[in-house]
């Protein structure tokens, strides 16, 4: 073993942190546009009108047909020579949310469409309007329904950062690359880069599934609902304690 650890870290420790902040910075852009343009497009899905659906669909069909190192190609070396040049950044970020969004309008759709009829109904008979309606009683409920799948995306995204390696991205994958070059090291320098990204991994997907437990069980989350949700009980705890004594009398 004392073989295989002769890689002085200390060295590119800077450089190691840099990169995780760059692979870090590149999930938190990418997927809240992925989740913006997937429930766009989930929107589209269920529009009235066929021509958004149909745009909706082909766009849907195509990104999830595709492989998302093609798209990583096609948005830096593709648009370049069509005169379109972006920063590794933007094209490393524009790829992994049109790839992504594709799979989150899916997972958005359904939940959307899991929401009972019944639901719309009655907002409708409270005289709220379509806003209304999508945003205080379909929209809750379908984050509910959609979270396993959107936590699974967020993990999955995180991990595919790694094939911005073939751009050079700066991320963790292209500094091992580097390193690699520089050590002749390879697999004590991939399994380095490995257990870091289980270490950022799996805690993320803990983390998640705590949410979710949370959100199932009806817990409120925001400081606003949870004084919202106090209040309430405040007001239905006289009423409460008269209906138990009644029911003792």
């Amino acid at each position: 073993m004392s073989s295989l650890f002769q890689v002085p870290w200390s060295d590119y420790r800077p450089d190691l942190v840099d990169a995780l902040w760059r692979t870090v910075s590149y999930t938190v852009v990418s997927f809240v546009g992925a989740v913006l343009l997937g429930l766009a497009v989930a929107l589209l899905r269920l529009s009235r009108a066929w021509p958004a659906r149909a745009v909706a669909a082909v766009y849907t069909e195509v990104f999830k047909n595709v492989p998302l190192l093609a798209i990583i190609f096609l948005t830096y070396f593709g648009l370049a020579s069509a005169g379109i040049r972006l920063d590794v950044f933007t094209a490393g970020c524009l790829s992994l949310v049109v790839f992504y969004a594709a799979y989150l309008s899916e997972i958005f759709r359904s939940a959307i469409s899991g929401v009972h009829a019944g639901q719309t109904e009655a907002g409708e008979a409270l005289g709220l309007g379509r806003a209304g309606i999508f945003g205080h009683i379909v929209l809750p409920q379908a984050v509910r329904q959609a979270l396993p799948g959107t936590n699974t995306m967020l993990v999955d995204l995180l991990k595919s950062t790694s094939l911005l390696v073939t751009v050079s991205a700066a991320e963790l994958m292209s500094e091992g690359r580097l390193i690699t070059s520089a050590t002749f090291r390879a697999l004590e320098v991939y399994l380095v880069i490995s257990a870091i990204y289980f270490a950022l991994c799996y805690p993320l997907s803990q983390l998640l599934l705590l949410l979710e437990r949370k959100v199932r069980a009806g817990i409120p989350l925001s400081p606003w609902r949870r004084r919202r949700l106090k209040a309430a009980r405040a007001l239905l705890a006289p009423a409460v304690e008269t209906d138990m004594k009644a029911g003792a009398v």
